[in-house]
């Protein structure tokens, strides 16, 4: 996930077979997209189908235009029977609050379209443009250029569209971009992407700013991004201000989006490529029921940056969850993992998601930067399957930087099983870490290497790690790796490090959770997390009260939905009931 931007460029800790990991900002990267940049898709309606008797109705006030393969040109483009025939004409006209531009569905249409300053809507009346007729989706393929572009305005609905790049777009361009550079901090509202299938960009969807400037009221939703060269959803704006905090862009929500097969350029050194969602300098957002999945797959050998699945970095406000990321990769010896946030992200959640399969760890908090902008973020009730596939000095978790503040890391479940000769832990920490609690967690390896591995020998005040469970097996690698030192049993740990303790009272298990997989079960597939449910009492009842220790109980909600009993089971599920 590090992004290309050289603005705060930091280190990942470096390893005798490790190159340095670079911070994940995206300002190169950005500059490089400007001219096609981020996307957003809302909940679709139904356009109204057209009979090819009487034009669709729009209900907004607006003027309707149409463009037709059986058009023409020379018509007045107000009504089906008089469509225009190209892109072309239809970019011609200036677009008002209220209208829309359908294109007929069934029908391919080569070129771009654009929408500039003093076009557009608002969020009332906002512009549309759309597939109509009884045939599916309209395509747009465009030709060397973006898809659609809005430039400097919003208030704008992208739906119901088919849109695919040449060679050329694949290799510079974007499908649809929302960008501005306008100064004053402007914040422009409503930027919607509903129900398209965008593939063979440089970047699928995009939205941001080189200024001030942004976006706000972005929405992604129920589309399909794939075969796309470096990344399919990507928010970004101007580089992260210690002094002054600021984000380009405000309440962006993406929900129902699949992004695949974002392979990455692999002579892009000075850039990370081949990502899946990217949400970045974003206030508020949301990324939820949504994949990305076998991304990465060409990204260059030789960059200090790597991508990743479903990430954030800039940004305040995040919520992740009920998300799937897995098989993603990377090219070199850095990033490739599922989920992550990024540098100078702060009061965020990662909750209710599916890891598996990725070259680099399953979940990343880090940050490169000393100035307490990553603080208050939460990862809880997440499964980590057989992470770190290609990395095994990453992990199922990972959690380290120059300064993370105030991390919670609870009830999630994490099982690794054997990759080669460096096999990886269920969860590592590294240097930086303070006011950091990590509970309720069921951290399993097949024996191959330590459930935990930190670099640090932290102690309580710094990280707290109360009420987990660690299995290992029959390992004789030991359970633990605290600071250089590798221990057997939690008394030992407890005596050397005072960790498993709370208020003088031992906590944490050593046990077999009973998992519904087995003792190490493996996830293949997205649908695969009931093999991470406890069908036995080992560890019901076991952990922590959190409501204690507190956190809301409102949140304290299994990964299936259910309310947690107090004391709460250890992992992601309360206990499957056999019949």
């Amino acid at each position: 996930m590090a992004a290309s931007a050289p603005a705060s460029g930091s280190a990942h800790r470096r390893h005798p077979s490790r190159p340095r990991r670079r911070r994940r900002g995206l300002i190169a990267w950005c500059a490089a997209v400007a001219a096609g940049v981020l996307v957003g898709t809302g909940a679709c309606s139904d356009l109204p189908h057209d009979s090819g008797s009487a034009a669709p109705k729009n209900s907004s006030g607006g003027h309707t235009y149409y463009i037709s393969a059986s058009g023409d040109d020379g018509n007045s483009g107000t009504s089906s029977k008089n469509a225009w025939k190209t892109l072309a004409r239809a970019d011609q006209a200036k677009y008002k609050a209220g209208d829309w531009l359908l294109l007929r569905g069934g029908d391919r249409f080569t070129g771009t379209l654009s929408l500039g300053p003093g076009e557009a809507g608002n969020p009332t009346l906002p512009t549309v443009v759309a597939s109509y007729g009884k045939d599916g989706r309209a395509t747009i393929a465009a030709a060397g250029t973006d898809g659609i572009s809005v430039y400097n305005t919003a208030g704008v609905v992208i739906r119901d569209l088919v849109l695919v790049g040449d060679p050329a777009a694949y290799a510079s361009q974007t499908g649809i971009s929302f960008f501005t550079d306008l100064p004053g901090a402007v914040k422009l509202e409503h930027a919607a992407v509903q129900h398209v299938d965008v593939s063979s960009f440089k970047t699928a969807v995009s939205a941001g700013s080189t200024t001030t400037s942004g976006f706000r009221d972005v929405q992604v939703t129920n589309s399909v991004l794939h075969g796309n060269h470096e990344a399919g959803l990507v928010t970004y704006g101007m580089p992260y201000d210690d002094a002054a905090p600021a984000y380009s862009n405000e309440q962006v929500v993406v929900t129902g989006v699949e992004v695949y097969d974002s392979a990455g350029d692999p002579t892009a050194r000075d850039r990370h490529t081949g990502d899946g969602i990217v949400l970045g300098s974003v206030r508020g957002g949301v990324i939820r029921s949504s994949s990305a999945h076998d991304n990465g797959t060409h990204a260059s050998a030789d960059s200090l940056f790597g991508p990743e699945g479903i990430w954030t970095y800039d940004s305040t406000g995040m919520l992740i969850e009920h998300n799937t990321s897995y098989r993603n990769h990377t090219g070199s010896n850095v990033d490739g993992g599922g989920f992550g946030m990024d540098v100078n992200v702060s009061a965020s959640t990662m909750q209710y998601n599916l890891s598996f399969q990725n070259d680099g760890p399953g979940f990343l908090v880090y940050t490169s930067r000393n100035n307490k902008a990553q603080t208050g973020d939460i990862v809880r009730f997440n499964i980590s399957s057989n992470d770190a596939r290609k990395l095994p000095w990453d992990a199922g978790i990972e959690a380290h930087g120059t300064a993370v503040h105030d991390l919670q890391i609870y009830q999630n479940t994490v099982v690794m099983t054997s990759q080669g000769a460096q096999p990886a832990p269920a969860l590592r920490l590294r240097k930086g870490l303070a006011g950091t609690s990590i509970r309720n967690n069921i951290l399993i390896t097949d024996g191959t290497a330590p459930a935990v591995v930190s670099d640090v020998g932290y102690g309580p005040d710094a990280v707290a790690m109360q009420g987990n469970n660690y299995f290992t097996g029959t390992s004789s690698t030991g359970l633990v790796s605290w600071g250089g030192n590798t221990m057997d049993t939690l008394d030992a740990w407890r005596s050397a490090d005072k960790q498993e303790l709370l208020n003088g009272r031992a906590t944490g298990l050593a046990v077999d959770p009973c998992l519904a997989g087995g003792s190490a079960p493996v996830v293949s597939g997205p649908n695969d997390a009931g093999v991470m449910v406890p069908i036995c009492p080992a560890v019901n009842g076991k952990g922590v009260d959190l409501k204690a220790l507190g956190v809301d109980p409102s949140v304290l909600v299994d990964y299936y939905g259910k309310p947690l009993a107090v004391p709460p089971v250890i992992g992601v599920s309360n206990p499957a009931v056999k019949k």
